[in-house]
């Protein structure tokens, strides 16, 4: 199996296994959540309970490189944060969990003025337009959740 797909597929599995993470902390306070199975580009999770969803981000990296990554275009065409349809985002960097609206995300990165950057990413097929967010600038605009 070429390198790309083997990373693509580990990151899948990692990321299926911090939204499941996430799921059972939000399943303390609304039983009825689930995680959508398959691809939804909207959200990760959906709470029937206040008819809302949750996109869950795991980067793991911004520990190194200080800056969460906010992917906007992918292949040519809108995603994450333009198509979003979650209430919430949750962000998890292996060592602390921080709920921030889409809004706020926004709010982050135009207070900041930052800018635009295309890259392609590991295991990615195609490149990606994304705001690099500091993460300590990010994680001031949402709510830590205890781990």
């Amino acid at each position: 199996m070429p390198k790309t797909k083997s990373k693509f597929k580990t990151d899948l599995s990692r990321g299926a296994k911090v939204e499941d993470f996430v799921l059972q902390k939000i399943k303390n306070k609304y039983p009825e959540a689930r995680r959508i199975s398959g691809y939804c580009k909207e959200y990760d999770i959906w709470i029937p309970e206040i008819n809302q969803g949750i996109e869950v981000k795991y980067d793991p990296m911004s520990n190194q490189t200080g800056n969460i990554v906010i992917e906007i275009e992918m292949g040519g065409k809108p995603s994450a944060l333009s198509t979003t349809k979650a209430h919430q985002w949750i962000f998890y960097d292996g060592h602390s969990l921080v709920c921030i609206t889409p809004r706020e995300i926004k709010e982050c990165i135009f207070t900041n003025q930052l800018r635009i950057v295309t890259f392609t990413g590991p295991g990615d097929q195609h490149s990606k337009r994304a705001y690099l967010v500091p993460k300590d600038k990010l994680f001031r605009y949402g709510k830590y959740i205890n781990v």
